[in-house]
């Protein structure tokens, strides 16, 4: 490879054009937004106009509470939604059950990745409670019907925590109590999130900043940052294109014997759940790597690990496709060229393997 091809945009992708500028001129404006005096003010300004860009942005006509991330924005919803049953699905991101507590319940999924309604009926028959559902899962990109999961939570008298990472600024949001967002998957700064709550009456306060729900001096320049990439559009003008560049994908590696996951579900264009054919993960990452191309074995905060996915395992995906498992996400920029490169070299690795 004569480049890097960067196919890991679900952990994080690069910081857009608009978010760089906004960014540079956010730093001009370094106060403290919580201070009384007129340098304080001009940062409490652009924080607040990033506030009403960002719910602009993403169609969300409530509050919107800055943090340092998704992670964030889901611990605090977990911890302080005025309910007291905890329940979230068995494919949610790691920072759930962490949060939610052990005496939560776990909703299992059907073999596409899909949230067991008859589950929730009963999960949501005892006292009001949380639930905590993304909207599109991390590795396999699946997208669950959170409007019919939403109906359900409103008829019980319970509430919804959406984790919307993975969706935010690419396609629409699904309507729920709260929803966590991340400045870095959307072409945002690191270290940069917002839970978008619908009542903040729903949350206890803790005091501190952001209206008393959050504490902790604002991030001024990410919020504005994050608010000017989901402003851009990038990846929801970007998103017809990938859909067929996926495909694309997805044909070559079945061509080759391989496998993809979660193929029976809606899925968004971005994330690309695949398996090579007598290839385990571990193999197809380090050459894969040696070969110039970034990609991924699961989420970022596992991948490392190299553990079977509790995601897939609770899809009941068959053994081989476990150890051998790929996650393929796209950026607003990834070219035609870009995936013609990444097939080559998967062909190249299932060629070698069955050669050997």
């Amino acid at each position: 490879m004569t480049r890097q091809l960067y196919f890991d945009h679900a952990a994080a992708t690069p910081i857009h054009p608009e978010a760089r500028e906004a960014i540079a001129k956010a730093m001009d404006d370094w106060a403290n937004p919580n201070a009384p005096h007129a340098d304080a003010r001009n940062s409490r300004k652009m924080l607040e106009d990033a506030r009403k860009s960002l719910g602009a942005a993403l169609d969300w006509d409530h509050d919107v509470v800055f943090t340092s991330g998704a992670s964030e924005a889901v611990s605090i919803a977990a911890k302080r939604a005025c309910c007291n049953g905890r329940v979230y699905g068995a494919t949610e991101h790691a920072i759930v059950p962490a949060t939610m507590g052990e005496a939560s319940k776990t909703l299992p999924v059907d073999r596409h990745g899909l949230v067991d309604m008859d589950a929730l009926d009963e999960a949501l028959a005892g006292d009001p409670c949380l639930v905590a559902i993304q909207h599109v899962n991390n590795e396999t990109g699946v997208i669950q019907d959170i409007e019919a999961i939403y109906a359900k939570v409103q008829a019980a008298g319970a509430l919804l925590l959406a984790d919307c990472a993975q969706s935010a600024a690419k396609i629409d949001l699904p309507d729920a109590d709260f929803i966590a967002t991340s400045g870095y998957k959307l072409g945002g700064p690191p270290g940069i999130g917002a839970l978008l709550i619908k009542d903040l009456s729903s949350l206890e306060a803790c005091g501190g900043q952001e209206k008393g729900y959050r504490r902790g001096t604002q991030n001024v320049p990410g919020a504005v940052g994050m608010a000017a990439a989901a402003s851009a559009g990038r990846f929801k003008e970007a998103m017809p294109r990938l859909k067929m560049l996926r495909q694309k994908l997805e044909d070559a590696v079945e061509s080759l014997g391989g496998s993809v996951i979660g193929k029976g579900a809606p899925r968004i264009p971005t994330i690309g759940a695949i398996a090579l054919p007598g290839v385990p993960s571990n193999v197809s990452l380090v050459q894969l790597d040696l070969a110039g191309i970034s990609v991924a074995a699961g989420s970022a905060c596992s991948s490392g690990k190299m553990k079977p996915s509790h995601v897939l395992e609770a899809m009941q995906v068959e053994a081989d496709q476990l150890s051998n498992f790929l996650r393929i996400s796209f950026g607003a920029n990834t070219s035609d060229e870009d995936v013609d490169g990444l097939i080559a070299e998967l062909t190249r690795i299932v060629e070698r393997t069955k050669a050997a």
